[in-house]
């Protein structure tokens, strides 16, 4: 397993789309829930333990090596919002192609074929993961971190954030993006029907608000 392919996996400049994409963070700060570093504590918190333990249990399962089309139905399941499917389908396409770019491997390409417009984000990170060598440890990081990191880098753009105090928040949650990590790495280790299944009905429901905006900074 590579060290070097986790962080490139990681790696904020991958270019995957995540960039455009601030995880529900543009929301909360229009609501005026989220204004200033404790609060992007507190958000990023809340994601991590919810949907970001649910997503990193799907891309730890995918690198395990189950079923990748059966963790992509049960991400559907998983997800009631339609605006959240369709941006984790778009992810999914992005990150593929990067993927197949980046570690080509007939399992990318049998994924790839099969949802030809794109699988769930987290189920392409945990085969492009195994493609890359990795094992659902690290593709259950890779998905902490991007949880949190994302929001992060958002509310810098969105408030004008000093980016000291952003890093300092993601800093203090890595304990719990760890505890995260291998709560779902465990769980993908006995098959699907053992895998976390969290939710943030706040988020899904501020999802389908902001994406009726006429105008935003972020896709999702």
């Amino acid at each position: 397993m590579s060290r070097s392919a986790l962080l490139v996996l990681a790696d904020g400049r991958f270019p995957a789309g995540g960039h455009a994409h601030s995880g529900g963070a543009e929301a909360a700060v229009k609501a005026g829930r989220l204004t200033d570093a404790a609060g992007l504590e507190a958000f990023c918190r809340g994601r991590l333990h919810t949907v970001g333990l649910t997503a990193a249990g799907l891309a730890a399962g995918a690198a395990a090596g189950l079923d990748p089309h059966e963790l992509d139905t049960v991400a559907d399941a998983q997800n009631p919002s339609p605006a959240l499917r369709a941006a984790s389908r778009r992810l999914g396409r992005q990150l593929m192609r990067a993927a197949r770019a980046a570690w080509p491997d007939p399992g990318l390409d049998a994924l790839a074929a099969a949802f030809p417009r794109g699988a769930h984000q987290p189920v392409v990170l945990g085969t492009a993961a195994r493609a890359a060598g990795l094992g659902p440890e690290h593709a259950a990081h890779c998905v902490a971190y991007e949880t949190v990191g994302g929001p992060a880098t958002a509310v810098v753009r969105l408030l004008g954030l000093d980016p000291y105090q952003a890093t300092a928040v993601l800093a203090r949650l890595a304990p719990e993006m760890d505890e995260v990590a291998a709560h779902a790495a465990t769980a993908a280790r006995q098959g699907v029907d053992a895998l976390p299944a969290g939710s943030a009905p706040l988020l899904d429901i501020t999802a389908e608000q902001h994406a009726a905006w006429p105008v935003r900074l972020f896709a999702s």
